[in-house]
């Protein structure tokens, strides 16, 4: 009997010991953020996209801040006073912009007591207004497989990373996962953003949900479309050279979308070029001053000047924040490259990968 119990007690420790062992392999592996200490949700948005970081970093840039010493861009916009990273995620798991790169960079944002604000295009590649391929893996599946994939890698990604703001879809303004999800179709659109919005609130019920629009034109009819869907804000892109020149109309905008379907609405996306000069052989997006707006000159001033009054702007209209695209997105492959940005000089850096007189906008936006 003794021995029995002896036998017993050893085998029962012997299980204890053998738990403990998966329970902390598993730890080290797959645990989701929820671990790092929390972050609380920024009642006014001060955020950059720093998803080109990671490949900055691998080439080897040289970041300097206002005092010209090295320091990385993560460190220089969190003393300037950004409170939220914003970040691609594709469905391709080897990519920068992977969810096991994300994961790694989300944890580094995390430690830094910075908001993590994931957006989802449900793409291998760039999803926007004009292109909204669907993955690889997903390209033949019926629509009802589609919505459960939606959900399933919906769920894995808001589970895993746990962020402030997730985002279902990116600048969907003529819908996502095309065909299937076209805005033409608003049934299907609509089923898919709702897998997407039941996923996240399932996996993570504090993120917060945003539907994401490119410009302020016809964003009133867009999202009209998607009332009664269970999201929290709405994302508008705002790019002078495509989406006008008129701040006082982006502000009226910003109110009345706000009235119109009691969200909190945000920049999701905006950027302004310090000079129409060019650092590489890639071809940039803006070059003359026809692209801008005539009170801000393309000047290391009139960049800042524009996301001040940009700010001004989107509080004044009970907007809550903003957050500056491709800041990090300097020429780092070289001068005579014809593979490297497009935006250097709409970054937030400028071509001696020095900090810019517009991070200021960070320090000076409400910050309520």
């Amino acid at each position: 009997m003794n021995i029995l119990k002896v036998i017993q007690r050893q085998t029962i420790i012997a299980l204890l010991f053998l738990l403990s062992i998966i329970s902390c392999t598993k730890k080290e592996t797959d645990d989701p953020i929820v671990d790092q200490p929390s972050i609380d949700y920024p009642t006014y948005i001060k955020g950059c996209d720093l998803s080109f970081l990671p490949e900055m970093r691998q080439d080897g840039v040289g970041y300097k801040n206002f005092n010209n010493q090295a320091e990385d861009p993560l460190e220089t916009l969190r003393k300037a006073g950004m409170n939220a990273v914003r970040l691609r995620l594709w469905n391709q798991h080897n990519s920068v912009s992977g969810l096991k790169a994300v994961k790694s960079f989300a944890n580094e944002i995390t430690e830094k007591k910075i908001m993590t604000w994931i957006t989802l295009h449900y793409s291998d590649t760039w999803a926007d207004p004009g292109n909204q391929q669907k993955p690889e893996a997903w390209k033949n599946l019926s629509f009802e497989v589609l919505k459960d994939s939606v959900y399933a890698f919906t769920f894995k990604v808001a589970e895993t990373l746990q962020p402030g703001i997730l985002q279902i879809g990116n600048e969907i303004n003529q819908g996502l996962l095309w065909p299937e999800g076209q805005r033409s179709n608003t049934y299907q659109m609509r089923a898919l953003l709702a897998e997407g919005i039941r996923a996240c609130r399932n996996a993570s019920p504090n993120t917060k949900i945003m539907l994401h629009h490119a410009g302020y034109q016809n964003a009133l009819t867009f999202f009209d479309q998607l009332q009664n869907l269970d999201y929290d804000l709405i994302g508008i892109s705002y790019y002078p050279i495509w989406h006008g020149k008129s701040l006082s109309e982006l502000s009226n905008a910003i109110r009345q979308l706000s009235d119109s379907f009691a969200k909190d609405v945000i920049i999701a996306e905006t950027s302004y070029p310090f000079t129409f000069g060019w650092s590489d052989y890639t071809n940039n997006i803006i070059g003359s001053p026809n692209q801008t707006i005539s009170n801000f000159p393309a000047s290391p001033e009139g960049q800042m000047n524009f996301l001040n009054e940009l700010s001004f702007k989107v509080d004044s209209a009970g907007g809550k924040g903003w957050c500056y695209w491709g800041g990090e997105w300097v020429a780092s492959k070289g001068p005579e490259a014809g593979n490297g940005s497009s935006w250097e000089n709409q970054a937030l850096w400028d071509f001696d990968f020095q900090a810019l007189p517009a991070q200021n906008a960070f320090v000076r936006a409400v910050a309520k």
